[in-house]
Parts: C-alpha cells; structure tokens; sequence
C-alpha cells in the first residue's frame, strides 16, 4: 500500500530526511502513473468515437464521400482527400497511441495534483496563492487556445487541400491526420498561455509592466503574423477571430504586471512577511584607524628533551618534564 511519507513521520516545518523525499516522490509519481494507466484503459474502449471526434470536422471540410455518385457531383477543379489507414499493426498502434493520449489528458487532474502535494510543502504562503492561481488560470487558457484551433482546422485543411495539382487524388493517413491535430491544438494552447508567462516573468521580477507595455507594437505585430500563419484563408475574419483575444489577454497581462509593480513597491516599503527572511545590507564598512597595542615580551621556555649539557637530568617546570 502506497503510504505517504508524511503521514508516516509529521514535522513542525515540514522537514523530512532525503530518502523519506525520495520514498515520498515515488509514491507520487506511482500514483500519477496508476491514474494514466485506469484512464487508458478506458478509453481504449471509446478510441473509435475519439479518432472520430478529431478528424470529422476535417473530412467534412475536404473529403471525397463515400460514394462514386458524391465524387460526380464534386466540381471539376475541386479537390478532396481520402482518408486511409496502412500496414497490419498499424490499427493496433494508433489504438494504443490514441488511448494513451486520450488517458494523459483526462487523468491529468489526478497527477498535477501528486505533484503539487509534492512541492507545496516547500513553497511559503504566498509562492502557493500564485502557483495556484497561475495553474488555475493557465488550464482555461490552453483550453481556449485548443478550441480556437480545433474551429480554425477545416479551414486549414481546405486551403492546403487546395495545392493539390489538377487530376491527382490526395490520400490522408490517420496517423499523421491526428498528428497535425494534435501539433496544432498544443501550438495554439502555448499561444493563449503567452500572456501568463508574461506575468509570471513580472512577477518573479525579470520584466516590468512598463517595459511590457513599451513592446505593444511588435506584440500586436507578431501576434497578427502568428495568427495569419496559423489560419492560411483568405478571409481576414478567420484571422482577426484568433488575433483578438491574444491582443485582449496581452494587455490584460500588461495591466495586470503594472498593478503588481505598484504592490510590490508599497510592501517594499512595509518591509518583509514573517515567513520571509529581511535583506542584509553587505555593503563593506570603511575601517577605523588601527590602534597600535604593546607587545609583552614571551617568557623563556626550557629545552625539551635531554637535559643539561653536562648530562644532568632535564629541567623541570613545576614537576612536570615538558611545558604542558
């Protein structure tokens, strides 16, 4: 039975020998694992109805249909894919792989929160609000990020279905399809977490709010750039949908960072929390004028060892041969 190793020997501060650290770290990292492996499980049951749910959107944007008469009814310059599955083992491993996917993500409540019963004991009252609130704020964000590219992938795929040249048929393994989902949902998630980093390296003190708010032209630009990038239409709706909100979290982020700055001057000036140590001053001091002190001359000591030269016995300082 996995027992936690804080349970099993309580200190005031939280203290713990290293191998009860290490004991405590496998417990949590066992516990994490035994969650993504249930979840796994699970949803190798459901892998159909997955696979189904992430390339949908795409085959009703760019795939051919199912029948000869849907293909006749398909324009002459128009394109289509088809969506094909290749190799003996290859069901299999996309089945493992997408289960295994599939049981990460939905068990990932139960293995970030092993590691944040791993490292909240060493973090003060103040290092564990903001952890949670960047945890809580980073989840809806990657979300977001995910759902705009999840809506942005049909229009996607039907303009890079577009460069299909006159005559030849486009076929679409499911592997890399999900691949690709998969790259564009974890690049459009980082995108909307950008703003969070922003205020994390505000509040760790790398950047300032101001300086932030002195980049708000180059940020406007990259992120339009990004955005044209990530959505290759013609329609400036398209990009402007996912623009905006990164524009709207930037600045959010910027306001944000400045009234951090403003908190963090006036507590400067409160001085430090009970929990947190105060700033030593290590500027060396000018040194006084060295007085000079007498020295007392040191008294004789006699000669150890063998006594006089006319070989009487040694002398001797109060009944002992030697000094001490």
């Amino acid at each position: 039975m996995l027992v936690s190793a804080r349970k099993q020997d309580k200190d005031a501060e939280g203290r713990m020998p290293l191998v009860e650290h290490l004991r405590e770290l496998r417990n949590r990292l066992a516990k994490g694992l035994l969650a993504i492996v249930v979840v796994t499980i699970i949803a190798a049951f459901f892998y159909n109805q997955i696979i189904e749910f992430f390339t949908k959107p795409v085959l009703q944007s760019v795939g051919c249909g199912s029948s000869y008469s849907a293909l006749a009814k398909l324009p002459k310059n128009s394109t289509c894919a088809h969506i094909y599955i290749d190799g003996l083992l290859t069901p299999f491993t996309l089945a493992l792989k997408v289960s295994l996917m599939a049981g990460v993500v939905l068990a990932s409540p139960v293995w970030l929160y092993q590691l944040w019963a791993f490292m909240a004991p060493g973090l003060h009252k103040n290092e564990k609000k903001y952890a949670l609130s960047f945890v809580g704020a980073g989840f809806p964000l990657f979300l977001g990020g995910a759902f705009f590219a999840y809506e942005v992938m049909p229009t996607t795929a039907r303009v890079l279905i577009g460069f299909t040249p006159g005559g030849i048929e486009n076929l679409l393994r499911v592997d890399e399809l999900l691949d690709l989902i998969v790259r564009m949902v974890v690049v459009f998630g980082l995108a909307f977490e950008m703003p969070l980093l922003l205020v994390m390296l505000n509040f760790g003190g790398v950047i300032t709010g101001k300086r932030m708010l002195g980049w708000w032209r180059a940020m406007i630009l990259g992120i339009t750039v990004f955005a044209a990038v990530a959505t290759p239409s013609t329609d400036p709706l398209s990009m402007l949908a996912l623009a905006a909100p990164i524009w709207v979290l930037y600045f959010i982020a910027t306001v944000v960072s400045m009234l951090n700055d403003r908190r963090r001057r006036i507590r400067a000036d409160q001085g430090p929390d009970d929990d947190e140590a105060s700033d030593l001053d290590l500027t060396p001091e000018d040194i006084e004028d060295i007085e000079e002190i007498e020295t007392v001359p040191a008294t004789r000591v006699p000669e150890q060892g063998g006594g006089d030269a006319d070989g009487s016995q040694p002398t001797k300082l109060n009944g002992y041969d030697d000094v001490t």
